[in-house]
């Protein structure tokens, strides 16, 4: 599978050039699904959700998409494989919106997509946000998303870690205004307890891989955090 992980979408024409140089075609000649999951737990994620899905959260959906649809992670365990992996194979895109990491984690195991990525071998992910996050080994979202855990659920064992689909993890909206905890000294601190590299992006700045191979696209600023010889 080919990744794009960004911290706010497509935000600048490098990373839109990325995004086509993925996909190996224009925009306009792709199908992608949009995958909102994430966002339902914050208050407003009904709207949030459509916001995303309509294309008016950001350069991602609204980008002039060949065919656009949409892949409800919570509907996938009440209907059969047959009604949605296929057209999850057929797709040139899954659009994977920001909001809850261990929420959009815990779908996506329970749904069964996090079974069926690996072998997509010719999608392409775009992750925002939260959506980035999910793929990368650890959750570094993990504290801030048990504030939104219902009591009772079985959500948040093993919520620090992630899917794991990519070999570094990531921390999304480096300086920006209102995310406090997104600051280089903050994020330095966190990379230094994970054992594997930390990217720390902002929100002109994605992460490309490619058979494997990261690569920094960025307008903006970014930074990467080796793993200390402490860290487990």
């Amino acid at each position: 599978m080919k990744f794009l992980l960004t911290s706010g979408g497509i935000k600048n024409a490098s990373i839109e050039r990325a995004l086509i140089d993925l996909l190996g075609k224009p925009i306009a000649e792709s199908s992608a699904l949009v995958i909102p999951t994430a966002i339902y737990p914050f208050p407003g994620g009904g709207g949030m959700a459509w916001k995303a899905i309509a294309g008016e959260s950001g350069p991602l959906a609204g980008l002039g998409w060949k065919s656009i649809g949409m892949l409800e992670l919570t509907a996938l365990p009440s209907i059969k494989e047959e009604s949605w992996v296929p057209t999850v194979r057929e797709t040139d895109a899954l659009l994977v919106w920001g909001g809850d990491v261990l929420y959009l984690t815990y779908w996506m195991r329970r749904s069964g997509l996090a079974d069926v990525l690996p072998s997509l071998e010719d999608t392409v992910y775009v992750g925002v946000s939260a959506g980035s996050i999910a793929v990368t080994p650890f959750n570094c979202d993990f504290e801030f998303d048990l504030d939104f855990v219902p009591e009772g659920s079985d959500q948040p064992q093993e919520g620090d870690k992630a899917l794991g689909l990519v070999d570094f993890t990531l921390y999304p909206h480096l300086d920006r205004e209102g995310f406090e905890d997104a600051t280089k000294t903050n994020i330095e601190k966190w990379a230094a307890g994970i054992p594997v590299p930390t990217y720390a992006i902002d929100d002109d700045t994605a992460i490309r891989v490619s058979d494997g191979n990261a690569e920094v696209i960025s307008e903006g600023h970014w930074h990467l955090f080796r793993p200390s010889a402490e860290a487990d």
